[in-house]
């Protein structure tokens, strides 16, 4: 039996969280997740810089950040769905898969993340009304956009609004 303080700190939980440790420990030595490199801040403007910022019109921000709504969807109450279509976003939009992790509720409903190098995909679902709130947040040069179309395919949303936020460019300004 686990004790409320390993349950609290989410450890000795058997989720498969931690079998793509060594797969985790590759990437990191390749360097392709969006943890910071060791570097001193005013390399940050470098344009040669190996890092995963998104240099963009003059701007440089972590990550982009897509706030996904669909409206009008069907199988939002289907994990197995959803996790293709995390699957097939990763594979659209150039992401590299880490881990997903997906939960139904009872009488309906989905929670779920895909955990990327580049950051993540996350969703919650109101199937009953046919409703999914999907976020997909990507640095690199992970296309984040493409996302948009894969799920309103998987799920045949009839509407699907999207807002986007740029992600530590305020941080980045701030290091000026």
């Amino acid at each position: 039996m686990l004790d409320a303080t390993r349950v609290q700190l989410g450890t000795g939980l058997e989720t498969g969280a931690h079998a793509d440790h060594t797969a985790r420990d590759e990437l990191r030595a390749a360097n392709t997740s969006c943890a910071p490199m060791a570097r001193q801040p005013e390399d940050i403007f470098d344009e040669d810089r190996a890092d995963h910022f998104i240099r963009r019109d003059g701007r440089i921000f972590a990550g982009t950040h897509l706030i996904i709504e669909v409206e009008g969807a069907e199988g939002l109450d289907d994990e197995d769905r959803i996790q293709q279509a995390f699957r097939d976003c990763v594979d659209t939009c150039g992401a590299t898969l880490l881990h997903i992790h997906t939960h139904k509720f009872s009488p309906q409903g989905v929670s779920g993340v895909a955990v990327l190098a580049e950051s993540h995909i996350s969703v919650h679902t109101w199937p009953e009304i046919g409703y999914g709130a999907f976020d997909v947040f990507m640095c690199g040069d992970a296309q984040p956009w493409k996302a948009v179309d894969v799920l309103r395919d998987a799920f045949g949303a009839r509407d699907v609004r999207v807002k986007e936020l740029h992600r530590g460019e305020e941080a980045v300004a701030a290091a000026l």
